[in-house]
């Protein structure tokens, strides 16, 4: 082996020190605590823009783009699309509650509103002392239990009349109310007409 020079091993010293510094002198860098902080904060931030959107007097939201094309609508669904969401926590929800529509069709605004409550008041625990993996083991538990509740309130046989009031509920957040009106009693209507006793509806 050579040794090396007093001055040789300040300049190899120096050298590598400077590599890992200059690694990505721009990231940033977050403790747990903060990092978690972030996290949740980005969570409420998509919650309160699609908090006005919930429910039939929800409001329009205009979106532009880049070409200068303008789109106004509600839909919890077709703003998650358009938004261009950096953080990755708010674009996981995002993915979430846009994948809860593709399934039913419905829901993806009172997911996102859900998921940024849960997290608003895990983070009143969390700042008591609370380890983020008990909250985490209580969303479970809760989860379990409300499908267990669901399960009990659900009714294996619905009427005409409740048929149309769900239609109703789900088409006056995306439509106005009197067009929603309008094609409630045709949809239930057509979904009737083709439905098999026994078997799924197969639209």
């Amino acid at each position: 082996t050579t040794a090396l020079s007093e001055r040789e091993a300040v300049v190899s010293t120096q050298s590598t020190g400077a590599a890992v510094k200059q690694l990505n002198p721009k990231a940033e860098v977050a403790r747990a605590a903060q990092a978690l902080d972030l996290n949740i904060s980005a969570a409420m931030g998509l919650q309160d823009v699609l908090r006005t959107n919930l429910g039939p007097k929800g409001t329009m939201k205009m979106l532009v783009g880049g070409a200068g094309d303008i789109k106004i609508t509600k839909d919890g669904n077709v703003l998650l699309h358009e938004m261009q969401i950096q953080h990755p926590t708010a674009s996981l929800i995002a993915r979430v509650a846009t994948a809860q529509d593709d399934i039913t069709g419905d829901g993806t605004t009172s997911n996102v509103l859900i998921i940024g409550e849960l997290l608003k008041q895990a983070k009143v625990y969390i700042s008591d002392g609370l380890h983020p993996r008990i909250a985490a083991e209580g969303f479970d538990l809760a989860k379990k239990r409300a499908l267990q509740v669901l399960d009990s309130m659900a009714q294996k046989k619905c009427s005409r009349d409740d048929l149309i009031n769900v239609a109703r509920t789900s088409l006056r957040t995306k439509v106005k109310s009197s067009l929603a009106d309008h094609l409630t009693e045709c949809i239930v209507d057509a979904v009737l007409a083709i439905q098999k006793e026994g078997e799924p509806i197969d639209l």
